[in-house]
């Protein structure tokens, strides 16, 4: 029998990383994702939940708030970019912590708590993608992710900077960063998507990848440096 899932985050890219890794587990079904907490408590008013990955931070109702309201009725794994509320997420009976940014085998791993029985043989395993093509001077142009350095937002255009060359691509960021692996890719500024895996230093303020300083906006700084600790 499959645990039935829904996805609470106000993130457009967290969900969609989620609903990745929940199709990736035959045992798991997604029945549901929301913005915020408030559409939550409507929803499994009608409908049964096993599991739910549930964001701390939203608007209006916190995850944390909302679990209190639950009262365990329906197991819950936060997702979030701030460890701080760990302590109290498992005072709040929590199966697990997640912290953004998070693999897949960590994912695995909160679901395995709630299922001890999940076998590699329930993991579908799917093709590894190491590209991604982009329409550039009226062709279609092959970007390798080991070759992308960054990528600088231009209002409805990116300037994708590679090793070799930079290109100027119509697309927009936030179409362009849920194409990307999100273990690699990293928004740290409304203008600058970076490959984590080309930092060759960095600071509070700022990253460097091929002695360009990128700034890090205070939105995306907590998350970043988080990732980085645990590089």
């Amino acid at each position: 029998m499959k645990l039935r899932c829904i996805i609470v985050d106000d993130e457009q890219i967290a969900r969609n990383i989620l609903k990745k890794y929940i199709g990736d587990v035959s045992t798991l079904d997604l029945i549901g994702e929301f913005k915020n907490a408030l559409e939550v408590l409507d929803y499994i008013q009608n409908h049964p939940v096993d599991v739910m990955f549930l964001d701390i931070e939203m608007p209006k109702l916190s995850g944390l708030n909302l679990a209190k309201i639950i009262e365990n009725k329906i197991k819950v794994v936060f997702t979030t970019a701030h460890r701080e509320f760990a302590l109290e997420g498992f005072d709040l009976s929590a199966v697990d912590y997640l912290l953004k940014p998070f693999s897949f085998d960590r994912f695995l791993k909160a679901i395995q708590k709630i299922n001890p029985n999940l076998s590699n043989s329930t993991v579908i395993s799917t093709p590894v993608i190491d590209h991604v093509f982009v329409k550039a001077d009226k062709k279609m142009v092959k970007i390798n992710f080991s070759e992308l350095l960054y990528i600088e937002g231009l209002g409805n255009y990116v300037k994708i900077h590679t090793i070799e060359n930079t290109l100027i691509v119509y697309e927009k960021m936030s179409d362009l960063v849920l194409r990307l692996p999100s273990l690699s890719f990293m928004r740290i500024h409304r203008s600058y998507i970076i490959n984590t895996k080309k930092i060759k230093t960095y600071t509070k303020e700022y990253v460097e990848i091929k002695k360009r300083h990128i700034p890090i906006s205070l939105t995306y700084r907590n998350s970043l440096l988080s990732f980085l600790e645990k590089a």
